[in-house]
C-alpha cells in the first residue's frame, strides 16, 4: 500500500498541510489523480450521493468537472483529532449557460495509517451569483500561496 503524507495522527501543522494538499488536488481537476488520495474502499457521502471506492469517486469527479466549469476552490481547516480532519470550503464555478455559482460546505474526513482518506462526508449548498460577485480570480489550477485564505472573504 502506498502512503500519502502527511500521515496521522495529525498535528495542527500536518492537518493544515493535508487540507492544502486536498485543495491543490481538487483545483487540478484531474479525477484519476485526485482519486489516488482515497483508499481503494473509501466511502463518501457527497450531498445526497453515496459512493464507494476509487472507481466511483473518479467517475463522480469526472461528471462534476464536466458540469462545474472554471472551478476554483479554497479549503480551510476547521478542526482535527488523531485520524480525523474537519474542513470548511467554498468554490466558484459556472455551468454551460455561463451562470456562476458559489458553493459552500463542510467536510468530515477520516484517514487510515497510510494517510489515505477512508471516509468523506460532504454537506454543500449552492448560491447563484453574478459574475461581478465572484471572489476567486486566480488562473485555473493551484491557488497561489499569496492569495487570501477563505476566512478573509467573510463567507
Amino acid at each position: 500500500m502506498s502512503t500519502r503524507p502527511p500521515l496521522p495522527p495529525f498535528t495542527k501543522e500536518t492537518a493544515i498541510q493535508k487540507v492544502r494538499a486536498a485543495e491543490d488536488g481538487w483545483n487540478s481537476r484531474h479525477p484519476q489523480q485526485v482519486s489516488l488520495a482515497y483508499s481503494e474502499d473509501s466511502r463518501w457521502r457527497n450531498r445526497s450521493e453515496f459512493l464507494v471506492g476509487r472507481e466511483q469517486i473518479a467517475a463522480f469527479l469526472q461528471r462534476k468537472w464536466e458540469n462545474e466549469l472554471d472551478y476554483r476552490l479554497i479549503k480551510e481547516l476547521w478542526a482535527f483529532d488523531g485520524h480525523r480532519i474537519a474542513v470548511r470550503f467554498a468554490y466558484e464555478w459556472h455551468d454551460h449557460r455561463g451562470q456562476w455559482f458559489r458553493s459552500y460546505g463542510n467536510e468530515n474526513w477520516e484517514f487510515n495509517e497510510s494517510g489515505l482518506m477512508t471516509v468523506r462526508h460532504a454537506s454543500i449548498n449552492d448560491l447563484t451569483i453574478a459574475d461581478a460577485e465572484r471572489r476567486f480570480h486566480w488562473p485555473l489550477g493551484r491557488r497561489p500561496d499569496d492569495y487570501p485564505p477563505l476566512s478573509s472573504f467573510g463567507f
